[in-house]
């Protein structure tokens, strides 16, 4: 007798199929929202068990100062590595969709099981694709860029300063 047969003492297991159902899908405009209070609208509704998707993600916004902004990008990508120092340290996202994501994946448990598979649910894009052109795109009020009093920063900008060449087509 194996110990899985011995812990179940005849009780009969349901698949994850059984109780799964079909994820609600939420379609998101990032333009003109705050790039922080949007991503953590979007880790709670992954959590949820939503299928998000966001889209025109380069207009979101940083608030602050544009030099001030960049500068605090610039200083994460000359982080070295501790053990070996000529080494360049971590990889760095430098595009719009990989800030974005990696802005979400950093509101999200992901060293338990539901925020990964909530992380796989989540599928950004720069633009709108023309799959998903006649759809309604939902915002949010909270998230929106008319909280903001001062200055304020695109995702493409930081982006471009970074050194991301924009996408060709």
């Amino acid at each position: 007798m194996s110990f899985y047969e011995r812990t179940l003492k005849g009780r009969t297991l349901k698949s994850w199929g059984d109780n799964m159902q079909q994820p609600q899908i939420l379609y998101i405009d990032a333009s003109d929202h705050i790039l922080g209070r949007l991503a953590s609208i979007v880790a709670k509704k992954l959590l949820e068990g939503y299928k998000v998707y966001v889209f025109n993600v380069e207009k979101s916004i940083i608030s602050g100062e544009k030099q001030r902004v960049i500068e605090g990008y610039k200083l994460l990508l000359k982080v070295k590595s501790h053990l070996n120092l000529e080494k360049s340290g971590l990889r760095r996202p430098r595009n719009p969709v990989n800030l974005f994501k990696r802005a979400v994946r950093g509101m999200l448990p992901m060293d338990k099981p539901h925020g990964r598979d909530a992380y796989k649910r989540l599928r950004v894009y720069i633009g709108i694709p023309k799959d998903y052109s006649n759809i309604e795109l939902a915002r949010f009020p909270d998230a929106m860029n008319i909280r903001l009093r001062g200055r304020y920063v695109t995702l493409e900008e930081v982006s471009r300063a970074l050194g991301w060449r924009g996408v060709s087509r």
